[in-house]
């Protein structure tokens, strides 16, 4: 029975390495091709994000390195890092935290409608605790896309933790401008339909209704219940 387990171990060990190997000596380079659409394409020459940086960091240390889905089309890439580092500067000490993206070559991403083509992400709703920084739930790797959250946005398992909307509203505005930049916009932002009022109800919730950025405004229920814990943005080329 001991020998058993530890051949079940190692096997799955090995499985687990051999994914990730590529992962640790991918180089960025050139600029790369988007084809088709979110929902219906493929990504060539992808752009791989590093795991963390120096104020976000990926989500799961499983789906990056053994799934590897933080590919990006190269300017979405350029896009996202220098939104991080201008936000570095208006929020120092503050980690933001990066969800699903692309896989390597594009194409179905499971479980997700989107993601095909590279210019598809999903942040992490930050949070608050009794109106400070809340961290905890950030660290529970895939698991987070399982909380749940009411129409205020206050989290079912603890009412104390609510989304930090006003971060929120401050990272859209932020990769809105950086966008236009490098001559790309946002296409659409999916947010769980019940929470955009609060979240133009903050502070930079004026700017980013100004802005007119596209907040999809129906979806069917069982999509619309699974993006109160992330907010998803596509890209598009101007």
């Amino acid at each position: 029975m001991k020998l058993f387990r530890t051949i079940i171990l190692f096997t799955l060990l090995i499985g687990f390495t051999i994914p990730a190997i590529p992962q640790f000596f991918y180089k960025n380079s050139g600029v790369s091709t988007s084809t088709g659409t979110v929902g219906n394409g493929q990504l060539k020459n992808a752009y791989k994000l590093a795991y963390k940086g120096d104020n976000y960091k990926f989500y799961s240390r499983f789906v990056y390195y053994v799934l590897g889905r933080s590919y990006l089309h190269s300017t979405v890439h350029k896009i996202v890092n220098e939104t991080y580092k201008q936000l570095a500067k208006q929020n120092k000490g503050y980690t933001y935290r990066i969800m699903d993206c692309s896989s390597k070559k594009g194409g179905k991403l499971f479980p997700h409608h989107t993601h095909q083509n590279g210019t598809s992400i999903d942040f992490m709703t930050p949070l608050l605790k009794k109106g400070k920084s809340y961290t905890f739930f950030d660290k529970i790797g895939i698991l987070r896309y399982a909380l749940e959250f009411d129409t205020q946005g206050k989290c079912t398992l603890n009412k104390n933790i609510q989304i930090d909307f006003n971060a929120v509203a401050q990272h859209i505005i932020m990769l809105d401008k950086i966008a236009q930049k490098n001559s790309y916009r946002i296409k659409k932002v999916i947010l769980e339909t019940n929470l955009k009022d609060e979240l133009f109800a903050t502070r930079y919730g004026s700017e980013l209704k100004r802005r007119n950025i596209y907040f999809v405004k129906s979806l069917p229920r069982s999509i619309n219940r699974l993006h109160d814990d992330h907010y998803h943005i596509d890209f598009v080329k101007r």
